[in-house]
């Protein structure tokens, strides 16, 4: 009975830690800034991908985790950002959680 109770529980920790690791975001893009828009909490960044893939990426000072990793960012530079992905009908939008790099 001990046995089983061990078997379930470090099956159950298992199961839980792939579970949490796959939950991790591992949505990425990387491109050119083609313009920023400012906004009352942050801004938006129009992101040309090098497919051709147009997204509005939102970037904040909450969102990506305090002022120390906020940066701003400028048309014409080269950027790789990580956070939540969606789409609308007709666009496709970024709430970034880290601005991976900047070049």
């Amino acid at each position: 009975m001990k046995n089983i109770i061990r078997f379930l529980a470090v099956s159950m920790l298992l199961i839980f830690s792939i579970s949490c690791a796959c939950m991790k975001d591992k949505n990425t893009i990387s491109g050119k800034v083609v313009s920023v828009e400012f906004g009352k909490d942050g801004y938006t960044a129009k992101i040309n991908t090098d497919k051709n893939e147009v997204y509005f990426a939102v970037i904040s000072i909450v969102n990506v985790g305090g002022p120390q990793n906020y940066k701003q960012l400028k048309v014409g530079e080269e950027v790789s950002l990580k956070g939540e992905i969606w789409k609308t009908e007709t666009e496709k939008h970024m709430k970034v959680k880290e601005i991976i790099s900047i070049k």
